[in-house]
């Protein structure tokens, strides 16, 4: 028998038996028990141990603290990194679908080991091809030297993301490589575009004799990432599965045939007399280096390298594919992975083996550990200043990483140390993909933020995420700003394309213009042109619009006056060269004299538009690009808010009167002498008062003599004939009294002191300034300014008092009714929130032009009875607080995209949305609110909004929408 366990008077911890550990895993702190000569031979019995009151309830130490907080955060990151596992299985391909691919290639490699021969002709000669099938090139020039035929590949090999493990969904594109047979090529076929061209050839002969076999579904070409040298041929097996995959052949030389030393950045290789079809004696007989046009020949040089090289790293880390498939998903979501310049899975690919390889990141971490720490990397690692090479032990012939800057805005340089991968990426698309990988970090370890959903599966297009975007509509017009700006050598470079000539030169010009107004320059990746192989290659301008993000600097953007050196400055030349006749010599208070450009804008409409007036006159000066062939997005939205005055406004400037006024007024409210009871409180309820109002209540000045006056009622009555007197929209303000016995407890009693506080206000400003007042019972209005503000005093106690009532026993019983609700919410939560989103106008200035816009999209749709207006300034303010995966908005147009856009996607079903005003709800105050949301859905409105004060309710939404209209 075991001894009976005594209880202590005091709480104590009670320690289990041997034979009940298995049970419980609990582990005791301290324990007591009985020597075994004590215990008479019978078990060892564990006794509780006496604590004092002081151990049990003393505060955590700093480790335990730490401890808690690493399990936080452990769970934070567990949770997403199971979504990240989740996700993983979502883009991997199917074994099914693993097995088709493998099935075509083996088809198509047969196919392409019968390419029948045919007879040698010059290559500027396509005779021999049938009218069904051109030439996927541009040939400018039209002639070049050199003799061509078809001949069976050398080898036909994979490469690319499939052998490597790391294609993924939705865009699955094997590549295949096929290796053009030595005799087609000469080794100084690196000169005057000759191997691009007969790279073309081939591929035009491969997709003529592929056309005859009904094996193959469709044929397209495509320039790889945009590359107008690098044609592939597109290929898609027949039948119902032609939309699963698609096949890319690759024309390459034979490994080592072009030496690479002849690829060098300083090297030429696109001779100028043979470009501009001059005779020799009027070229230099050296011509320009041409680094793009280099690295474009050289590319196709080092694919199975490449693939070897990706292979042997991944080989010695067990997640690899699936952190590149993580990164590839991330910069897919963010527009980075596709088109000219981009940052692709391939350089993902590098990026990774180059932190392996370098032993930042070690071979046993997880996906999740990969992604993060190349994000880390890649907000860090500026490669337009330091670049990085994965050459370990480069000859002596590569280029140095100086060498590389001089050519390229951005050097990323591959294992063989003479390929710059990230040549055709500029600097500005380089500082987008820093940016972006600095704010998911930012965002990466918030637990209030959803971090899986904003890494990585939120969409983030230029037009949600730059604050203002504008267009290059005519691209043709770039011909004349390459001859403007001097770019021939840098057009030869490009092989003739003209928008891409242009970019970098474009790029560099606005970003000395917009200086420190912007945070960031981005533009738009041109995608990769596709076409039937039965047509011609288009031409550059049958590309898309070219497209600019600006992300604003909130504190500079409107400034209309850019304010240059002094007029004795060596660098005065410069600014007046940047600015041409707009920049002019300006006296300034200091007593200054310098340089200076002044902008139009009287209005903060005009003011916002400033960096518009900037792109317009930099670009029509510099670049020769009229502003018919611009257009800028920003502007459309402003029209949509314009007001009916003289000057251009969108009506900021009325909310300022309106605001200026009620402080005013406020002001004199306080200072008020020969009340019963002090002021406890003067608050603001009306969106006018917080910069939201759609249209704020315009200052009136009355023309008295379309009036006749009432005496009696002190009124005055518009006379027959005259027009209608104009609608003044009431300012509501709550005055609140200090509490004091002398407030009744009845309900009658509390308005009837309510109405002889609004007699006694109206007396004290008539008196004091001479104010136009109308009391009511229910408030009293004040004329000022033009404006009518409608005065409410308020007991606090007042809605508490409605709850209670005496029902027939005599029992007092407090009941929550709608009476209480609606004076409670008039009272104190419209004032409340009308003073923090005020503080939140001033962070950010554009808030109220969104809310405004957002209120008049609401009310077109007819959606105003069902979303308030008070709902609507907290979605919008949503935007601003927790704005992940983006900035907050910088202008209005961004910010109704972003509206829209979270109105479309939340799941209001099954998540409430969070909006934490003044940052005041902690972590755990936001699984509280998920968890009370959860356990109380059925009884919740449709549309939930908490709050830090209203955190299980939904005071906003109880009444709308109604599920139909969610």
């Amino acid at each position: 028998m075991k001894k009976k366990l005594t209880v202590a008077e005091e709480p104590a911890e009670m320690i289990p038996s041997e034979g009940q550990e298995e049970e419980d895993d609990e582990v005791p702190v301290k324990a007591k028990r009985s020597k075994p000569g004590e215990a008479g031979g019978e078990e060892e019995v564990y006794h509780p141990v006496k604590l004092s009151r002081s151990d049990l309830y003393r505060p955590p130490t700093a480790e335990e603290l730490n401890q808690l907080k690493e399990a936080e955060s452990l769970f934070h990151c567990s949770l997403l990194k199971m979504q990240m596992e989740e996700l993983l299985k979502e883009v991997a391909l199917s074994e099914r679908r693993k097995q088709q691919i493998d099935a075509f290639i083996q088809t198509v490699t047969k196919l392409l080991q019968t390419v029948p021969d045919s007879p040698e002709v010059e290559v500027s000669d396509p005779s021999w091809l049938s009218s069904a099938v051109k030439v996927p090139f541009l040939l400018v020039p039209k002639t070049t030297k050199g003799k061509f035929h078809m001949a069976p590949p050398a080898s036909v090999d994979l490469i690319g993301s499939y052998p490597l493990g790391t294609c993924t969904k939705p865009r699955v594109t094997v590549d295949l490589a096929v290796t053009i047979p030595a005799d087609v090529l000469h080794p100084k076929d690196v000169l005057n575009q000759r191997y691009p061209r007969k790279r073309a050839l081939y591929l035009a002969g491969l997709a003529q004799y592929l056309a005859s076999s009904s094996d193959i579904g469709s044929m397209r070409y495509a320039c790889l990432h945009g590359n107008r040298l690098r044609p592939v041929l597109l290929l898609t097996p027949p039948g119902k599965d032609s939309s699963s995959f698609t096949l890319r052949v690759h024309a390459c030389p034979p490994p080592g045939f072009f030496k690479p030393s002849r690829f060098h950045p300083q090297r030429n290789n696109i001779r100028t007399e043979w470009y501009s079809e001059l005779q020799p004696s009027q070229c230099e007989s050296s011509g320009p280096p041409t680094p793009h046009y280099n690295s474009s020949v050289l590319g196709d040089l080092l694919p199975r390298a490449h693939l070897q090289f990706l292979s042997a790293v991944g080989s010695q880390c067990s997640a690899f594919a699936d952190g590149v498939a993580l990164l590839k998903v991330w910069l897919r979501q963010r527009e980075l992975d596709q088109g000219t310049g981009c940052f692709n899975g391939f350089l993902a690919s590098m990026m990774l083996a180059y932190l392996l390889t370098t032993h930042r990141i070690s071979n046993s971490m997880t996906a999740y550990q990969l992604l993060r720490n190349s994000l880390n990397f890649l907000a860090s690692a500026d490669l337009t200043v330091n670049g990085i090479s994965l050459a370990r032990d480069p000859d002596s012939t590569a280029p140095s990483l100086p060498e590389f800057h001089d050519a390229f805005q951005v050097v990323f340089v591959d294992p063989s140390g003479h390929l710059n991968m990230c040549a055709d990426m500029t600097a500005c698309t380089y500082k987008q993909l820093q940016h972006e990988a600095s704010v998911s970090m930012q965002f990466w370890d918030n637990p209030t933020v959803d971090g899986f959903h904003s890494l990585l599966m939120t969409p983030k297009p230029m037009i949600r995420t730059s604050d203002h975007v504008f267009q290059l509509c005519e691209l043709v017009k770039l011909q004349s700003s390459c001859k403007k700006m001097n770019l021939l050598s840098e057009l030869m470079d490009h092989s003739g394309d003209y928008v891409h000539t242009a970019l970098p030169f474009i790029l560099s010009l606005l970003q000395r213009g917009l200086g420190q107004r912007i945070h960031l320059l981005t533009h738009s990746l041109s995608p990769d042109p596709e076409w039937s192989v039965e047509s011609e290659a288009p031409k550059h301008k049958a590309q898309p619009p070219l497209s600019f993000g600006l992300l604003l600097s909130p504190e500079l953007a409107a400034s209309v006056l850019e304010r240059g050196p002094a007029a004795d400055s060596p660098t005065a030349a410069e600014f007046r060269q940047l600015w041409g006749p707009r920049s002019e010599l300006r006296r300034f208070q200091d007593g200054s004299i310098t340089e200076a450009v002044l902008w139009d804008g009287e209005s903060m409409c005009q003011k916002r538009l400033v960096p518009r007036q900037i792109i317009t006159h930099l670009l029509q000066l510099h670049a020769d690009i009229p502003e018919s062939c611009m257009r800028y997005v920003g502007s459309m939205v402003d029209d949509v808010i314009k007001t009916g005055s003289e000057v251009p406004s969108t009506g900021e400037e009325g909310s300022l009167l309106v605001v200026q006024s009620y402080d005013d007024l406020s002001r004199k409210l306080w200072r008020l002498e020969g009340l019963p009871l002090s002021i406890t409180a003067v608050q603001g309820a009306h969106p006018a008062l917080r910069y939201t109002q759609v249209f704020p209540p315009v200052p009136l000045k009355v023309d008295y003599s379309f009036f006749d006056r009432e005496k009696a009622s002190r009124s005055l009555v518009p006379q027959e004939g005259k027009p209608c007197p104009a609608y003044i929209t009431p300012i509501t303000v709550i005055c609140h009294m200090e509490g004091s016995g002398k407030w009744p407890h009845d309900r009658f009693a509390i308005r009837h002191i309510r109405t002889a506080f609004h007699i006694r206000l109206g007396d004290l400003l008539k008196k004091h300034h001479n104010y136009t007042c109308r009391p009511c019972p229910t408030h009293l209005d004040v004329w000022k300014d033009g404006l009518v503000f409608r005065i409410q005093v308020a007991y606090h106690r007042e809605p508490q008092v409605l709850r209670e009532s005496v029902n027939a026993e005599g029992l007092l019983v407090v009941r929550d009714n709608e009476e209480a609700q609606a004076l409670e919410m008039a009272t104190m939560h419209k004032p409340l929130l009308t003073s923090t989103l005020h503080g939140l106008q001033q962070q950010h200035q554009c808030f109220g032009g969104v809310c405004r816009l957002a209120k008049r999209w609401l009310g077109s749709q007819l959606f105003s009875e069902d979303i308030t207006e008070d709902t609507a300034d907290l979605l919008v303010a949503s935007l601003f607080l927790q704005p992940a995966p983006f900035t907050p908005p910088g202008s209005p147009q961004v910010g109704l995209l972003r509206f829209l856009h979270l109105l479309s996607s939340f799941d209001w079903r099954n998540n409430p949305l969070v909006v934490n005003l003044n940052n005041q709800l902690a972590a755990t105050d936001y699984t509280e609110i998920k968890n009370d949301f959860m356990a109380s859905r059925e009884s919740l409105p449709v549309l939930f909004v908490a709050t830090p004060k209203d955190k299980n309710q939904s005071l906003w939404t109880k009444r709308a929408p109604s599920v139909q209209v969610n």
